[in-house]
């Protein structure tokens, strides 16, 4: 099958979707209003409550929630073929990502800007919030940690991305205070900034040395111990962890406009001139894609692990995290939420619809594809590495030579990847200033204090445990739990939207659906993963650590579950009985009305 012809079905689903689906979500389930005073208005402070422009704000969205995740995720799953993850991500996208992404927000915007987190106690109650912050302070450490050792691994890979990628904090600054703190028009600039990242990217990729390769000035891979018993490469990584944490520290302090907003917009324009790209060489090479439409033989089965594999692309629960993280505190006007939320989970669908293609049309035959997708995890450790290939390719048609290609796509994953490690530090730090609040240690919801301890604890996780990945490589210990409490995660915020919806007296059907979908497929992955993967109970080793904690986010899945089937009974009764107030009022009140005539 031509791919073009996949890619214009499913970018016009996408349209129809923005154009009438979320319509209908803004005006007649959230009801937004365009004179609701939001967070950003009402407790602006100048450095995490700050009235942003629409575009700016989704910008900053965009770029937070896609990280590598758009393209990590339905890479791996071409394991199945391209079938069932290209529905997944279209109606996943439309019906779920979309819903949640723009609901969290609402949500948060409509209680103060608080995060899920706080949002949790305030729905279901004060141990559910506890179970949560726990879930949600897992997953943001093991973002933290993995993403810190991908940027390090890109940099010593490709370095002729490092300058553009180190050239961009300076740019930032410059259009944040010449731009967004002045409100000027941001069209040259933003030119200007596009222009100059991808013009060194140019230049890094063909002058060697301009290439930062730290590797190269060590020694060389092949080197033996250069400095604490450390050789080239692992000492290359320990100096990118250290730079990269000591980055996001002062990064994820500064107030939002000086570096995190407009960095956050140049990436996200970034992202579009990639695609724009990629989109147009598919249309001038008219690939055909080679990779099987289903795998008939990948063990394991697709149903359920598809819908963990995939998240970024079609739905995640990191994107809640961020829009009652982050983004509410800076949303100008309630009706931006629909452009920020459900366009920004749109832009993510788009990125992940040309990962898929990009790898399924890399091959030259159905045979190459199942040799090189040869297992599971051949496909986890291979699968970017083959996007990379298959995007140089498409760029190819547009006449970009391979090598330019790769550096281009080396630095949007790096300057993505960067944004979110940025946005998940802001995010641990609000959650350990909350949980300050909660245990009352008021010291923990101090900026530095809480930032300190946001990047002490990822440091120890990256640094200390091995991974299997040699130095730096910690988090991936924790990583296989990262696919399923993502999930929960946005099966939860799902969960909340749906009982203010209910407690709202409107209709929480699209919010409802996509829910128990969401919760019914990861707590059976999660089932399957810590009863025969992780206790020792079927063919592979007990890894005890990841039983123990996989048995409590199992546990709490189950009982968030059945707390909220008993919760929406209570609020159905709860708001049959205000409804019977309500008219018991009128009446009442029509009735003195009549005597008094």
């Amino acid at each position: 099958m031509n791919a073009v012809w996949l890619a214009v079905i499913a970018l016009l689903a996408f349209y129809v979707g923005w154009r009438w689906y979320s319509r209908f979500i803004a005006e007649r389930i959230y009801r937004v209003e365009h004179d609701f005073e939001t967070p950003a208005h009402r407790y602006r402070d100048g450095v995490d409550f700050v009235p942003t422009r629409k575009w700016v704000l989704w910008g900053h969205h965009f770029t937070s929630v896609a990280g590598a995740a758009p393209i990590v995720g339905p890479a791996i799953a071409m394991y199945w073929g391209w079938g069932p993850a290209i529905a997944w991500v279209v109606l996943g996208t439309i019906f779920a990502a979309g819903v949640h992404d723009f609901g969290a927000l609402v949500l948060s915007v409509r209680h103060k800007g608080q995060s899920i987190g706080t949002l949790a106690h305030r729905l279901v109650g004060r141990r559910a919030k506890l179970l949560f912050l726990f879930i949600i302070l897992i997953l943001i450490l093991m973002v933290n940690a993995v993403f810190a050792w991908v940027i390090a691994n890109l940099f010593i890979t490709n370095p002729a991305a490092v300058l553009p990628v180190m050239l961009q904090i300076p740019i930032a600054i410059w259009f944040g205070y010449t731009v967004i703190r002045h409100n000027r028009p941001m069209l040259v600039p933003s030119l200007v900034a596009l222009v100059v990242m991808y013009g060194t990217a140019v230049l890094t990729t063909r002058v060697s040395w301009l290439q930062i390769d730290i590797v190269r000035w060590l020694g060389g891979a092949e080197s033996g111990a250069v400095l604490f018993s450390l050789d080239a490469v692992n000492l290359a990584f320990l100096g990118w962890i250290v730079v990269l944490l000591a980055y996001v520290y002062v990064a994820s302090t500064l107030p939002v406009w000086k570096l995190l907003q407009p960095r956050d917009y140049i990436n996200a324009q970034q992202l579009v001139f990639g695609l724009l790209i990629l989109y147009g060489g598919l249309l001038v090479i008219r690939p055909e894609m080679t990779a099987p439409m289903y795998n008939a033989g990948a063990e394991p089965s697709w149903f359920p692990l598809l819908f963990i594999t995939i998240a970024c692309g079609a739905i995640s629960g990191f994107h809640g995290l961020v829009a009652s993280g982050t983004s509410s505190k800076q949303l100008d006007r309630e009706t931006d939420a629909r452009t920020v939320g459900y366009l920004g989970a749109l832009g993510e669908g788009t990125l992940a619809l040309i990962t898929i293609i990009a790898v399924a049309t890399f091959f030259g035959t159905q045979a190459d594809f199942l040799a090189s997708y040869t297992s599971f995890a051949t496909a986890s450790a291979a699968g970017v590495g083959y996007f990379v290939g298959g995007a140089a390719q498409l760029a190819g048609g547009l006449g970009v030579p391979p090598d330019i290609a790769a550096t281009l796509v080396a630095l949007i994953i790096v300057c993505f990847a960067a944004t979110t490690l940025d946005s998940a530090v802001r995010l641990l730090r609000y959650i350990i200033g909350e949980l300050g609040v909660e245990y009352r240690l008021p010291v923990l919801a101090r900026r530095h204090v809480a930032t300190s301890l946001a990047v002490g604890m990822t440091a120890l996780l990256v640094l200390l445990p091995d991974g299997g990945r040699g130095l730096g490589s910690g988090g991936y210990l924790l990583w296989p739990l990262f696919g399923t409490s993502n999930q929960l995660l946005a099966g939860i915020t799902l969960m909340l939207i749906s009982l203010w919806l209910v407690r709202q007296g409107r209709n929480p059907l699209p919010t409802l659906v996509p829910m128990v979908f969401l919760l019914a497929m990861t707590i059976w992955a999660m089932a399957g993963q810590v009863i025969f993967s992780w206790s020792g109970y079927g063919e592979a080793d007990a890894e005890w650590l990841l039983f123990v904690l996989g048995s409590v986010i199992l546990s709490f899945a189950l009982w968030i579950l059945l707390e909220a089937v008993r919760l929406f009974g209570r609020a159905d009764a709860q708001q049959a009985l205000e409804r019977a107030a309500d008219a018991q009022a009128a009446e009442e009140a029509a009735e003195e009305a009549v005597e008094r005539r």
